[in-house]
């Protein structure tokens, strides 16, 4: 501003001069008119730099400032999505586990519906039992379970049930009992850690479950 303080100073000097030889025929008055041209620019731009100069010392506006919010929202918006994109692109296991079977192969389209590996988990793991309707109103999640295999039968696993099915069912082909296979029965599930690998994926076992017992609160993660 001070910049065009000296211009206009210098305009108008250069003017007043040109202006006052013109009246006396010593200039011509086209030389007048184009000083008084270069003067009013020198002017117009002294003002333009004057009214910059009172915006940056007021600072932005209120709608300028809100536009500008608006826009760093926005863009945080935007890192976001492509932040969930980019952890979408990614194969995350639920839990630690062994791969069964790869369903998918390199280049196959995959989508959130679609399973692309089966896992069998390894902490912790769980047995298959049957109870019938007898028992299953002793039967309830937190109980304390003994799991025995036939490779270990001298060590039992110490387990808790961890599930109990809503519904009924027939037993199994696959169950054997010395009940009638046509009597309905209830699925649970027993869960127990296994650092030491003894229990092993399919493997047949035999559970004890103390009736009687209290449930045992298993905490967050009853492996560690």
């Amino acid at each position: 501003m001070e910049a065009d303080q000296a211009d206009l100073t210098a305009a108008r000097l250069t003017y007043d001069r040109t202006e006052r030889l013109a009246r006396q025929d010593m200039a011509s008055r086209q030389s007048a008119d184009q000083a008084r041209a270069a003067r009013d620019a020198a002017q117009g731009r002294l003002q333009a730099d004057q009214q910059a100069l009172a915006l940056a010392v007021a600072g932005p506006r209120k709608e300028d400032i809100a536009e500008a919010r608006a826009a760093v929202v926005a863009a945080q918006s935007r890192l976001h999505l492509a932040e969930i994109a980019v952890a979408d692109a990614e194969l995350e296991a639920p839990t630690n586990g062994i791969v069964r079977n790869r369903i998918l192969e390199p280049g196959d389209m995959a989508s959130p519906a679609q399973p692309v590996f089966s896992l069998a988990p390894t902490e912790p793991i769980w047995a298959r039992v049957y109870v019938d309707g007898k028992d299953l109103g002793h039967v309830r999640p937190g109980l304390p379970a003994t799991i025995v295999s036939d490779s270990f039968p001298d060590q039992p696993i110490e387990g808790w049930i961890g599930y109990v099915s809503p519904t009924a069912e027939f037993t199994p082909k696959s169950v054997e009992t010395t009940r009638v296979r046509s009597e309905l029965v209830y699925q649970v599930r027993v869960y127990a850690c296994n650092p030491q690998g003894r229990l092993r994926l399919g493997m047949p076992v035999t559970v004890h479950v103390p009736l009687d017992a209290e449930p045992v609160d298993q905490g967050a993660d009853p492996c560690l």
